[in-house]
């Protein structure tokens, strides 16, 4: 995982810019502190807190060139949206946990803890970014600044923080700012758009809180709850297990894909412009030919997890993966 690289976007015309990895002021953070177990993401177990074979003294990943190869695709979706560097050169002044191991478990914990602030700060630094939501700025600057001074943290305070407490308050937030985002662009699916079975049905083991995009595990995350005045019907697929659905296509514009389980599904020339995609699950969904542009919510280990193509059309910010088509 160590050794990713940011796209070509000017840090001026992307305001999440900073809110990329930069492996080389970290310490292979991603390699040692989260657990993965062996299945089709990862080739081996590993459990937290202990180095992954492949990385190197340096802090590089010895296969990073060859991951999808050598059975670790899971790697090449994670991102910790810049905190390894934050957590690494901020929270610890510079010092790398193999030069001082008495500070790995700190470190770590200070790691997931930033991974996880990290990811609110793309989501919120986006939803001020969305001319719908100025009537919430005030809402959605003082979330983001209280953020901001949280990553800034020492060790000891970030140990106290309650990551899940400040994303349920900011979901409510952003789950608003997605209604009034949506509204503008919000149409029902045309009476002939191909669904998959199971269209908007949430899947039993729904929960509510607001959620990041697949994590390192690729364990189902948690899904959003219903907010004042969200849709039902077509619109609202919040949750819903979309697995393998054939919606090839569809139009998508506006509608609530929050939490959705769109894994496998075929959502080629699909028009997802305004679609929320906050904590979609998208592995290995087929986005060939589909217009993203605009959508809410989007980052980057969704993106790597999907299959897309040169047609695939992505929000600002978001670049094509080097392992999609690129005819």
């Amino acid at each position: 995982m160590a050794q990713r690289r940011g796209g070509a976007v000017p840090a001026a015309a992307d305001p999440r810019a900073h809110l990329r990895a930069d492996c080389a002021r970290c310490a292979g953070l991603c390699c040692v502190a989260p657990a993965f177990a062996a299945s089709a993401d990862f080739a081996i177990d590993k459990p937290a807190g202990r180095a992954c074979p492949h990385l190197q003294p340096d802090s590089r990943c010895g296969i990073h060139a060859e991951l999808r190869e050598r059975g670790f695709p899971g790697c090449t979706v994670f991102d910790c949206f810049g905190a390894g560097q934050q957590t690494v050169q901020v929270t610890f002044g510079g010092r790398d946990w193999r030069e001082s191991p008495e500070l790995a478990d700190r470190v770590f914990a200070a790691f997931g803890v930033q991974r996880q602030l990290h990811e609110l700060l793309w989501y919120l630094t986006e939803a001020l970014a969305l001319p719908a939501a100025a009537p919430l700025h005030r809402e959605l600057t003082a979330a983001r600044e209280r953020t901001v001074r949280l990553t800034a943290a020492g060790a000891d305070e970030l140990a106290a923080v309650d990551p899940a407490a400040l994303r349920a308050e900011a979901g409510a937030l952003l789950a608003e700012v997605s209604e009034r985002a949506r509204a503008t662009v919000r149409r029902r699916p045309p009476a002939g758009a191909r669904r998959g079975p199971g269209l908007g049905r949430p899947r039993p083991e729904a929960r509510r809180g607001p959620v990041p995009g697949p994590t390192l595990s690729s364990r189902r995350v948690g899904r959003t709850g219903s907010f004042p005045g969200e849709e039902d019907g077509a619109l609202q697929q919040r949750g819903a297990d979309l697995v393998g659905a054939d919606l090839r296509r569809a139009d998508l514009r506006g509608v609530s894909l929050r939490g959705a389980y769109l894994i496998g599904a075929d959502l080629r020339d699909a028009d997802l412009r305004a679609a929320d995609l906050l904590g979609a699950d998208l592995r290995a969904a087929d986005l060939r030919g589909a217009d993203l542009s605009g959508a809410l919510f989007l980052t980057r280990p969704q993106v790597a997890a999907a299959r897309g193509d040169a047609a695939t059309r992505l929000p600002a910010g978001l670049e094509h993966p080097v392992h999609w088509e690129r005819r």
